[in-house]
């Protein structure tokens, strides 16, 4: 088991942020609000899923994941609210979050399935966001120029999300799921994943006025398709899922731990 330690960010997201806040560069910009957008419905449902895969079990695994699964749900619920603040200036802004509204919409064809389905989702979609992590940890150039208060918002969560990146799939993996399940949601997650991030970014630059730039697309082509792009490094560890084999602790998870050890001073521990 692991254990995932509750924080509180020590920053002021009351302040309005900036139309191209990260450094000025529309794609980046647009693609990281693109994120944000995704994420206060999204980690409720991963909150919802483990809450309800928790009350499947016997009492005795239930007993001993309860730890771990309560700092998961307050790690997710300190993302969720945090987010929510940073997407509510880019309603200000004028940004409409179509992605939220799909991905509701889409959620509740899980009502009444299963609870294997939804942790089983969680599980992929967590894994999706953890490697995205590990690659914004790896490339915090990604991030260049961005207001201090912006840059450690974005990796203290990709550090959190490295952090608890097994959680979901071991809870998955008690309840007895299926190698089979399991591929085939992450299959079902990453093709919605990629296509609403692209349309929310698109959405966003279009809002903007930066959508036919070509300084927006050259951008955007050394954020996902340079040799060290996202998209490009990001490729091998997602195809590493579907091995039989497989568990999120396989990855390294090293800078993770060197940036929270590293900025202590900007959060406080509210729970272990």
């Amino acid at each position: 088991m692991t254990d995932l330690t509750i924080r509180r960010l020590l920053i002021d997201l009351d302040a309005p942020i900036a139309r191209h806040w990260n450094g000025g560069d529309a794609f980046r910009t647009a693609w990281f609000n693109a994120l944000s957008m995704s994420f206060p419905v999204g980690e409720q449902f991963f909150i919802d899923a483990v809450k309800l895969g928790m009350k499947s079990l016997p009492e005795a695994q239930r007993e001993a994941m309860a730890a771990e699964v309560q700092g998961f749900i307050g790690q997710e619920a300190t993302h969720r609210r945090l987010h929510a603040l940073f997407n509510a200036h880019l309603e200000k802004q004028g940004h409409q979050n179509r992605w939220a509204e799909r991905a509701a919409r889409r959620l509740k064809r899980l009502e009444g399935v299963d609870p294997r389905a939804w942790v089983a989702a969680t599980a992929a979609t967590e894994h999706i966001t953890a490697i995205f992590a590990e690659w914004t940890l790896r490339h915090p150039d990604c991030l260049a120029g961005a207001e201090p208060r912006l840059q450690t918002l974005w990796m203290w969560h990709a550090s959190e999300e490295s952090e608890h990146r097994s959680t979901a799939f071991d809870l998955y993996c008690t309840l007895g799921g299926s190698e089979l399940w399991r591929g085939r949601f992450m299959r079902i997650v990453t093709a919605h994943f990629l296509l609403d991030v692209f349309r929310q970014t698109l959405r966003n630059l279009w809002h903007d006025g930066e959508l036919f730039k070509a300084r927006t697309w050259r951008s955007g082509w050394q954020l996902l398709f340079a040799p060290e792009g996202l998209l490009r490094e990001i490729y091998r560890p997602w195809k590493a899922y579907f091995k039989p084999d497989f568990h999120p602790r396989q990855q390294d998870a090293a800078l993770s731990q060197r940036w929270l050890s590293e900025h202590t001073q900007d959060y406080a521990i509210v729970g272990r």
